[in-house]
């Protein structure tokens, strides 16, 4: 059994999608399709620059999901015929959705957009912060949190593997985070460089504005079923996918969990489309797994002589 999953933010950088735009028809057609959706140049953006306006959390999501989409319309793989499950870390749900056909390209673009802006403004620059903790599982992670909070916001925002866990919060309460992590056992802990804590509490602005937005589009049955980040279990319900994209801006992604699930179910082979982030986190969650990282052209004609 087959999944493919789609990257989140931080796999963002200049010069994405460029070569597969020069050499595919079919990617090319995406980045356009964005760009008109979005009424902006994403793609000139992506291919040329500046990294820092890139990484804007509202121009990086679209891109993100554009690349991936890209990369997989390159290849000419229907997944309804190839895949047993889709999935996506965080913003990456969205990609896949729109590779399983619940959300047509231009709709998922301008949610991402929206997503974008609506996650940066839910709360003031500098008062949020998020950090990763490595060397520790889950249950250490929500103990450094639950010891830093101290009446403020920290909480996990996302379990990425068993040995990496991201928290987020009111900005001293994570720094608080970082001194007791060391004290409990964390190997390591360090600010990430983030300009909002997503993915906690405090984005429910930003969820209240997603959840007016997803109730204003059509949202198909996809025809892959979709892994959901805060419930790592399959959904195909149109009306429960809008429910959980909703929870998923201040829910906790379940990524180590979701994966360990596809694997459980059968999955063998995991597709990471359009980057290499995903890929090592699913090796040290599944080591048995064949894991395939898609990102060339070379890697795309390799991929569809396999599948």
């Amino acid at each position: 059994m087959r999944a493919f999953i789609f990257p989140g933010q931080g796999s963002q950088a200049v010069g994405m999608g460029k070569a597969l735009a020069e050499a595919s028809p079919a990617a090319r057609a995406v980045f356009e399709e964005v760009d008109e959706a979005l009424g902006q140049k994403l793609s000139v953006l992506m291919a040329e620059g500046p990294q820092e306006e890139l990484t804007l959390t509202y121009n990086a999501q679209p891109a993100i999901m554009a690349n991936a989409i890209a990369t997989l319309r390159a290849s000419g793989i229907d997944l309804a015929g190839k895949a047993d499950f889709v999935a996506g870390h965080s913003l990456g749900e969205y990609s896949a959705l729109c590779g399983a056909g619940a959300f047509d390209l231009a709709t998922t673009a301008r949610l991402l957009k929206l997503r974008g802006q609506a996650m940066q403004e839910a709360v003031p620059v500098g008062e949020g912060a998020m950090a990763a903790l490595l060397g520790a599982d889950l249950a250490l992670a929500q103990a450094i949190a639950d010891a830093a909070a101290q009446s403020e916001v920290c909480t996990v925002a996302n379990d990425n593997d068993p040995s990496q866990v991201v928290i987020s919060g009111h900005r001293a309460a994570v720094e608080r985070a970082l001194g007791i992590a060391k004290e409990k056992g964390a190997k390591r802990a360090v600010l990430l460089p983030v300009s909002a804590p997503f993915h906690c509490p405090l984005m429910q602005p930003a969820a209240d504005r997603m959840a007016q937005a997803l109730g204003e589009v059509d949202v198909a049955a996809p025809a892959v079923p979709v892994y959901a980040n805060v419930t790592a279990a399959p959904v195909s319900d149109p009306a429960e996918i809008r429910r959980l994209l909703v929870e998923q801006v201040t829910g906790m992604v379940r990524w180590r969990e979701s994966v360990a699930a596809m694997a459980a179910a059968g999955v063998t082979h995991f597709v990471e489309l359009g980057a290499k982030v995903l890929g090592p986190m699913v090796k040290r969650i599944a080591p048995d797994a064949t894991v395939t990282s898609v990102i060339t052209m070379d890697d795309i004609e390799s991929l569809v002589a396999e599948v």
